[in-house]
């Protein structure tokens, strides 16, 4: 019951500010009895929905909708509390000052009136988010942006100057609910008549089942020289089930959604690209990361086994966090658990070159600001994987991240809308 004590009292405190700055603005009634109703009612279903989810232990589209109910109510709260509660530190103040110069005045005198101007404008601010987070849900998870890229490269085969891949990554199929929206992404991927379509993993949530109603949508998608996929955290059905057959089960149902669609699934394996004699390899490695929380199925040097020095290497790699992880951080945090250690190399310290990864996973938590011209981009996802969102060099590396092409767990986007990236390959002209 304590657990529940301080998330009740932030919730009342919350509340009782909104509803402060509501008063100040009307003495109507109607509108103040109205907004504990809404409020009560909002709350219900939210406390319901969370008992529904506890119980039946697994994500569903409602309790999505569920969360995000609770941030569209809550988040904007807390603009107007942080600036009526500074309101109310100079009013604590000017309060005692007038108490005590003022010899006869009451307590309630010495108070002075909330500013009306202020309670205008705190509602004013919190309107912004409440409109981001109602925009984000209805409209910014289906914002579908192509991104384009050219790079550049010096070992670049020369059979593959102009070569164009289509990376999509975080599907997540179980928290679809528009087949036109998902009809007009496929459509606009296929638009891009890319060499290559990669997928980098999380096709669905949790269970193998939620891509089925999808899979004679996304079976459309066609490039040149195939279909490449991995798998990703949420494609091992550890999020539904506990017991190793379902688990298992769960995995050759996901091959054969792979398969159904058309995708060439990559587990710790390669394919390599023939043109004029010349190679492009293709890896892809199965789930790995720094954090002790995801499966750690992926090896490198399982799926580089037969490359050869000097050969040209695309990687997918679900999770950023391979690329650049350091070990000894991971198990000063992670000591506790010696199971999740390997000797899992870095995709940086690699002893064979990957010239360019591709990554997915933090969906640039789907909220955000980029501002490209600004050269302005920020998300909460940044705490975690500092290598969140885009494109990144490290010791001649390349490492590309994108932001996902569904949602998890809030069904919307805000400010970091859904990705179709397309990278051009060029070969660096050498000037002697």
């Amino acid at each position: 019951m304590l657990r529940f004590l301080v998330p009740i009292i932030l919730i009342l405190i919350l509340e009782l500010y909104t509803f402060f700055s509501i008063r100040a603005l009307t003495s109507n009634k109607f509108i103040l009895i109205g907004y504990w109703i809404v409020t009560f009612v909002i709350y219900g279903i939210i406390f319901y929905q969370m008992n529904v989810a506890e119980r039946e232990g697994r994500f569903s589209i409602s309790l999505g909708y569920t969360i995000a109910m609770a941030l569209t109510f809550l988040i904007p709260k807390l603009f107007i509390l942080a600036i009526l509660f500074v309101e109310d530190i100079f009013r604590f103040f000017t309060s005692l000052f007038n108490y005590f110069q003022h010899n006869g005045m009451t307590v309630s005198e010495a108070i002075p009136s909330r500013r009306k101007f202020l309670s205008q404008l705190a509602l004013g601010i919190a309107a912004i988010p409440f409109a981001g987070f109602i925009y984000g849900v209805f409209q910014g998870r289906y914002n579908y942006k192509v991104i384009k890229h050219t790079m550049f490269f010096d070992d670049l085969p020369e059979a593959f100057d102009g070569y164009k891949l289509t990376q999509i990554s975080d599907i997540h199929s179980g928290s679809f609910d528009n087949r036109e929206k998902i009809e007009y992404a496929v459509d606009l991927i296929n638009e891009q008549k890319s060499d290559l379509i990669l997928f980098t993993g999380d096709i669905v949530n949790a269970v193998a089942e939620e891509m089925n109603p999808w899979i004679d949508t996304f079976k459309r998608l066609e490039a040149t020289d195939g279909l490449f996929s991995i798998l990703g955290n949420h494609d091992y059905g550890y999020y539904a089930y506990e017991d190793q057959k379902d688990i298992e089960e769960n995995h050759k149902k996901i091959e054969k959604v792979h398969e159904a669609i058309g995708f060439d699934l990559l587990l710790n394996d390669k394919r390599t690209i023939e043109k004029n004699g010349q190679k492009l390899n293709i890896l892809g490695v199965e789930n790995w990361g720094a954090s002790r929380h995801f499966p750690k199925k992926g090896s490198l040097r399982e799926a580089s086994k037969d490359v050869a020095d000097g050969e040209f290497n695309i990687l997918m790699s679900h999770d950023p966090s391979h690329f650049d992880y350091k070990e000894m951080e991971v198990r000063t945090k992670e000591r506790e658990d010696p199971a999740v250690i390997t000797d899992e190399p870095n995709i940086i310290n690699f002893e064979k070159k990957i010239q360019l990864t591709l990554a997915g996973h933090t969906h640039g938590m789907q909220f955000g600001i980029e501002i490209p011209f600004l050269n302005l981009k920020w998300s909460p996802a940044k705490y975690r994987y500092p290598r969140w969102a885009g494109l990144y060099e490290e010791a001649g590396k390349y490492l590309y991240v994108n932001r996902g092409f569904g949602v998890l767990a809030f069904p919307g986007r805000v400010g970091i809308w859904p990705e179709i990236t397309v990278i051009e390959l060029k070969k660096r002209n050498k000037i002697a």
